[in-house]
């Protein structure tokens, strides 16, 4: 068995609440279809935002999922890089499995998918 991290990135159009926690749990959910997770192996979840999203804290979304309640979330934001993608919520979640790293699939939407394009244009 084996720790492994597991990547995801989505974007929003409004920094409003209900997109924030739509955008999130979208993503969380796609994360653990694609890898076959279950919440009882996830050692824990780092959440980031870019600084313009500040209507909701991300983790809120995931922490009401059924099997979720006592997975550890942390929400941060991420740090202001010139240029960097603007209205940005980025997933490191830290998962046990016999996996290998290659065969973790990570998952980049919406405009996300420019922070990674050679994972997003195979279908990684």
């Amino acid at each position: 068995m084996y720790n492994r991290g597991i990547r995801g990135a989505t974007t929003v159009t409004r920094n409003e609440e209900q997109d924030i926690l739509q955008a999130t749990a979208i993503l969380l959910k796609e994360i653990v279809e694609r890898n076959e997770i279950d919440p009882e192996d996830i050692c824990s979840v780092w959440i980031t935002v870019t600084p313009d999203l500040d209507a909701t804290f991300p983790a809120r979304a995931i922490r009401v999922l059924n099997g979720w309640d006592m997975v550890p979330l942390m929400c941060s934001t991420e740090i202001p890089v010139k240029g960097g993608l603007p209205m940005c919520i980025r997933l490191l979640i830290q998962t046990n499995t016999t996996k290998s790293q290659r065969e973790m699939k990570h998952v980049y939407q919406n405009e996300a998918k420019s922070l990674r394009p050679d994972l997003s244009a195979s279908g990684q």
